[in-house]
């Protein structure tokens, strides 16, 4: 094969490669202007267990427009825990809204999106009004959920006023400046 056929393929392939390379390269593609409006720890028993930050160009935040919630993780903790949190959490707030079989379906994605994090693990969730979410594991797209009704019941875990943690949740909105 001589040498312009090989650079021609190279190029034919990179080409192709970078067309097929999402938008969203990393989360801040989907949240344009984005700064921190609010940030926290979350601690149980005392043990740090993430600091979290809320990132929007909005501000007060608005479920209309795009936000960020990014969590840095202080310990280890298993995909499997982080899952189940959330999916006790969604449950809890959600009530008679979500059906098990929903809640089966969201499981099933969110073990998709998480991983087992370590100390200084970044995991990123962006709410994508209408459309769903989007979780980054440091800048690299994890998985996307195409699910409206998910993104809503997820980040109610934060943002819902009956959440878990009250203070953490004026800190990300910013409330307590």
């Amino acid at each position: 094969m001589n040498r312009t056929k090989v650079l021609r393929g190279c190029c034919g392939i990179g080409l192709w490669a970078l067309l097929l390379t999402p938008t969203w390269a990393n989360w801040q593609d989907a949240v344009p202007g984005a700064q921190v409006i609010g940030s926290g720890n979350f601690s149980v028993f005392g043990f740090d267990v993430y600091n979290a930050r809320m990132w929007s160009a909005a501000r007060p935040l608005s479920t209309e427009q795009p936000f960020a919630l990014e969590l840095i993780y202080r310990r280890h903790v298993s995909r499997d825990d982080l899952v189940q949190a959330s999916v006790d959490e969604i449950k809890r707030l959600g009530g008679a809204n979500v059906s098990p079989a929903q809640l089966a379906v969201w499981q099933a994605q969110m073990q998709q999106s998480f991983v087992d994090v370590q100390a200084g693990t970044r995991i990123t969730g962006v709410y994508l009004p209408g459309q769903g979410a989007r979780f980054f594991v440091g800048q690299q797209l994890q998985h996307e959920i195409d699910d409206p009704q998910f993104a809503r019941a997820f980040f109610n875990i934060w943002l819902d006023p009956r959440t878990r943690n009250p203070e953490l949740r004026e800190q990300l909105l910013g409330m307590n400046r």
